[in-house]
């Protein structure tokens, strides 16, 4: 039986005791009066730390006589290709599917138990099973609306059996009724209104909800066609009198973040976007994060690259801050609406920073 010397036994057993998932594999545990071996996050019973014993491999532990967990299944786990094809058949399964699949059932295809199933499920993609097979449905039915299928049958060859069960939901997923959505927007009245930021020209377009769009660009024409572009059939009007004070509140938002911006924001997303969105939101402004560091905050630090791509779609600037959001190593990565544009208010949010604690 070999120990690692990077990890000493105490810093093993507070793993085992905090239940910590984010050490799992590094090592294994086994306790000698059940002859199992767990890893780290496994929801079993805590044992008597003077039973455990730890050990580099699974492979060890099995040679040692040790037999694996019913639970936290470490012999399915240790080869986490394998684990991860899994999960994304379990995925594709979820999107081929005509109507919705029981948790059990996509847990036995996966030769997995319910509960592991479920728990890996979601630290794989950073929602359930279930929040994941409403997403696709939803997916499915703007992708028809948007074709001009009727909605009636758009929302059954989704997967969803009851219309009614869609309509209590469908300004949440759409943004807007689904016969509107239909048309492309038409009916749909989108005002909008422009100011000068010390970033350039930012455009904010309202709908009934709230602010659906704050975009940056050189030119009114190239906002006015990010806008046109989104909504193709929508009525887009430029603001009156009324919006004035909106914009000037989100101009004045823009050079300085942390007093907070009081409009009411129409967020439009997937699940996991919208958690992405969340996080970004709890950053104080002046400070950064990186995306692993937003990942592990969501308690999914494998889905570094799906938070990345949350932050790209993002179209609603600043107030969403994805500008936070840095490289490992301190590189400003990418940014929609420009790299400088990045550059210049994290260091304007840097400089409201350190003028407040002088």
């Amino acid at each position: 039986m070999r120990k690692k010397e990077c990890c000493p036994d105490d810093e093993r057993w507070q793993a085992v005791k905090d239940r910590n998932r984010h050490l799992a594999h590094s090592f294994y545990y086994a306790v000698q009066t059940t002859g199992v071996v767990c890893v780290t996050g496994c929801p079993s019973r805590l044992p008597n730390r003077e039973n455990v014993v730890y050990f580099e491999t699974f492979e060890e532990a099995r040679n040692a006589g040790f037999r694996p967990c019913m639970r936290c299944r470490p012999d399915d786990s240790i080869h986490a290709g394998i684990a991860s094809e899994r999960i994304v058949e379990a995925c594709r399964s979820l999107e081929s599917a005509e109507q919705t699949l029981p948790l059990a059932e996509l847990a036995v295809k996966a030769g997995l138990s319910p509960q592991y199933f479920q728990k890996f499920f979601k630290e794989h993609t950073g929602v359930s099973p279930k929040v994941y097979a409403q997403a696709v449905r939803d997916e499915r039915v703007r992708s028809a609306l948007g074709r001009g299928v009727p909605v009636t049958r758009a929302l059954f060859d989704a997967g969803y059996g009851a219309v009614s069960r869609f309509y209590e939901r469908s300004d949440a997923v759409l943004g807007m009724k689904a016969g509107v959505y239909r048309k492309g927007g038409a009916g749909l009245v989108i005002r909008y209104a422009v100011a000068e930021s010390f970033l350039g020209p930012v455009i904010v377009g309202f709908t009934e909800r709230g602010v659906c769009a704050m975009e940056f660009s050189d030119s009114l024409e190239g906002l006015l066609l990010a806008l046109q572009s989104r909504f193709p059939e929508a009525d887009i009007l430029e603001g009156g009198p009324d919006l004035a004070a909106h914009v000037s509140d989100v101009a004045a938002f823009i050079r300085s973040p942390e007093k907070g911006l009081s409009l009411p924001l129409d967020i439009q997303g997937t699940a996991f976007q919208q958690r992405v969105w969340q996080e970004l939101r709890k950053i104080p402004a002046g400070e950064t994060r990186t995306y692993s560091e937003v990942a592990e905050a969501m308690g999914v630090p494998s889905s570094v690259r799906a938070v990345a791509s949350a932050c790209a779609r993002n179209k609603i600037a600043v107030a969403i801050p994805c500008h936070r959001v840095v490289r490992k190593g301190g590189g400003l990565g990418g940014y929609y609406w420009g790299v400088e544009r990045k550059r210049m208010l994290l260091e304007n949010e840097k400089k409201s920073r350190e003028n407040q604690t002088d």
